[in-house]
């Protein structure tokens, strides 16, 4: 099974206010790497105190980053042909489109799906699908609300999910999560 992972971290309430982008490459069932890029959104230096307050990162940690544009070649590369999962993956991949727009870039077109419908359907007893109830759930640690942390746990979440569920590659997947998958 092949796919990635991908979580943003936004400098805002606005979509295109991407500061952080994690993405964690799965390659035959085993996650093989993760990558982190600190960004500087179209809001510097203005970043929304909550949004600090979640994740951390300030207008000082982005000053010298690049903007969106111009790690997103590096970043298709990674993506080309495969599946996109992100929890709660509207988000992400709403954040996704409107960087794109912002930049005046071409969306590819790539599948995605939800790790929590993976959930849902992998273990339908829990009380909670949020990534931090259900990497607890699995005795997994890591540092919440950081894009590269957050798209690891992620990963692992999904892959977890897939074993449970007995789906061994990308066609079984998409096959059954035929009507959670989306196109960016």
């Amino acid at each position: 099974m092949n796919f990635f992972s991908l979580d943003f971290e936004t400098a805002t309430h606005e979509r295109s206010s991407a500061c952080e982008l994690g993405i964690c490459l799965v390659e035959d069932s085993k996650i093989i790497s993760t990558k982190t890029w600190l960004i500087k959104p179209p809001s510097f230096p203005y970043f929304n105190q909550g949004n600090i307050d979640v994740h951390g990162i300030s207008p000082q940690d982005v000053k010298d980053s690049p903007t969106f544009d111009e790690i997103w070649h590096e970043v298709e590369d990674l993506m080309y042909g495969n599946l996109m999962i992100a929890h709660n993956a509207s988000f992400d991949a709403g954040v996704m489109r409107t960087c794109l727009e912002y930049y005046g870039l071409f969306s590819p077109k790539i599948n995605y799906l939800c790790s929590i419908q993976v959930a849902k359907k992998s273990w339908n007893y829990l009380p909670k699908y949020g990534l931090s109830p259900l990497a607890e759930y699995h005795n997994i640690q890591f540092k919440h609300h950081r894009a590269g942390a957050d798209a690891e746990v992620c990963a692992q979440i999904s892959l977890l999910g897939f074993e449970k569920l007995i789906l061994t590659s990308n066609e079984e997947v998409l096959e059954y999560f035929s009507k959670d998958i989306k196109k960016l």
